[in-house]
């Protein structure tokens, strides 16, 4: 009675066997045709679908030896060539994509908001605003004059006090102001030079009120200096700084000095025997 024998081999061929062009394996009896089986995981594609999420597989053919041996040979090998295994399935369309979330319920109304955006936007203005004004309030105080300079705003004179041809000097807004009772032959010399000659040409009675009473400013508009009284070339004040003579109505009559001596704000009040400087 003949005997019959099969043997079932499987080999696994290392990645440095031979292999084609493509990066194919080459070995004998490989069937190039064969895929990998299906399995519960295949996604769908069939009893004989391939399979994208394992490697290869291929299969040999059936041999009959001297012996009367049946052989069948299944390779499993994996590729020489860069090999990047895919792992989710794409070549098919999707179906029932899901749609994009829907999140119309957390946006923002504009409508609703938009008095809520006005008001926000008004309060910051007007805060704004009154910030600035308070800033510049500040800043231009800081620049107006101290509580003792405006004390000294104005200064009362009793002009009785003071007798004819002779100067006073007071201090108003941190300033000398000369003070001179004139007498008849100071007018008369004031008034009768020829002003239109003069460096600053000034009338005398453009700088007084009342002839007998000169109100200046004792502060030489040359650099600032306080001149003296009764003094000079034309007896009325002297610069001993720069040599500046002032004539007896205080007009610049020689030295350095480009203009008369200033002539401030001044009225008479008590039936003139008062005098308010400022």
């Amino acid at each position: 009675m003949a005997t019959f024998q099969a043997s079932k081999r499987a080999t696994t061929l290392a990645p440095t066997i031979r292999t084609l062009a493509n990066g194919v394996p080459t070995a004998s009896r490989l069937n190039l045709t064969a895929r990998a089986q299906a399995s519960e995981h295949d996604h769908g594609h069939g009893e004989s679908a391939a399979r994208s999420d394992v490697q290869p597989r291929w299969s040999g053919g059936v041999a009959f030896s001297s012996a009367g041996l049946v052989s069948k040979t299944v390779t499993t090998t994996g590729p020489s060539a860069p090999f990047q295994q895919r792992f989710l399935h794409t070549s098919v369309a999707r179906k029932d994509a899901p749609e994009v979330p829907d999140y119309s319920k957390y946006r923002t109304n504009v409508n609703s908001n938009r008095a809520l955006s006005y008001f926000m936007v008004g309060s910051l203005g007007v805060l704004s605003a009154s910030v600035a004004k308070s800033s510049v309030s500040e800043f231009l105080q800081t620049m107006a004059a101290s509580a003792d300079v405006l004390a000294l705003a104005k200064v009362e004179v009793d002009l009785t006090t003071i007798p004819e041809g002779k100067n006073v000097i007071i201090k108003w807004r941190g300033k000398p102001v000369f003070i001179r009772h004139r007498t008849q032959a100071e007018v008369e010399e004031a008034r009768s030079t020829d002003w239109k000659s003069l460096r600053d040409p000034q009338s005398d009675e453009d700088r007084v009120q009342k002839p007998e009473w000169l109100i200046m400013l004792g502060v030489c508009t040359h650099l600032g200096c306080v001149p003296i009284g009764e003094a000079g070339d034309f007896g009325g004040w002297f610069c001993p700084c720069h040599g500046s003579h002032y004539d007896i109505s205080g007009r610049i009559r020689k030295g350095p000095a480009p203009l008369n001596l200033d002539v401030p704000v001044y009225e008479f009040t008590e039936g003139d025997t008062k005098l308010v400087v400022g």
